[in-house]
């Protein structure tokens, strides 16, 4: 008899950073039912304090944010690490401005862009 593996008690942690709750849910609930932790965050300032403290595996950020958004908040963030980063949006011009930072790859679909940092 072959006894299934077991979990590993720690799951990796995602930050989600939008300032519209609806998408914070809707992604939070997506990610738990996939075995994630996730953590929240309404703005980058508040993101930026909580991750300085306590890293994650991914963030998944905004661009256009109040108090910071959330290409400063990546600035930043690349300040005192390397976790890797990836920006949600639906403006094409968001995705440009990325490009134009030389943050990039990104891919886009009609509905919504991500580009990964």
């Amino acid at each position: 008899m072959t006894v299934p593996p077991k979990e590993s008690s720690m799951k990796q942690t995602i930050a989600l950073v939008d300032d519209d709750r609806n998408i914070l849910t809707s992604i939070q609930m997506t990610l738990e039912q996939e075995g994630f932790q996730v953590r929240t965050y309404t703005d980058g300032e508040s993101a930026l304090q909580a991750l300085n403290a306590k890293p994650v595996d991914l963030a998944v950020l905004d661009i256009k944010m109040p108090r910071m958004d959330g290409m400063e908040l990546l600035q930043r963030l690349r300040q005192r690490s390397s976790m890797p980063v990836i920006f949600l949006t639906s403006k094409d011009e968001e995705v440009d401005e990325l490009w134009g930072c030389g943050w990039g790859p990104t891919t886009t679909s009609p509905s919504h862009s991500a580009s990964a940092c």
